[in-house]
């Protein structure tokens, strides 16, 4: 990934973080056809944030479902 995204003070949505997997998994299929997987230690690296942001994804993704769902039907409590 080209830019890394600074923390501003505001959280990541989703969206955000679904388009950051999608370039890493880009970044992955590039690297596959400029031979790079021949570095260990760069495709580790690689794996190791993607799988990072997939679990921010899920994480992120979990989260505004449950807030819009307790903004429609209120909060579960019990």
């Amino acid at each position: 990934m080209d830019e890394k995204r600074e923390p501003d003070g505001d959280a990541i949505t989703a969206v955000e973080a679904a388009d950051v997997l999608s370039e890493l998994r880009a970044e992955r299929a590039l690297a596959a056809v400029a031979g790079l997987t021949e570095i260990p230690s760069y495709m580790a690296d690689l794996e190791q944030e993607i799988e990072a942001v997939r679990y921010l994804y899920v994480l992120t993704a979990v989260t505004e479902i449950a807030t819009v769902r307790a903004e429609v039907s209120g909060p579960q409590v019990g």
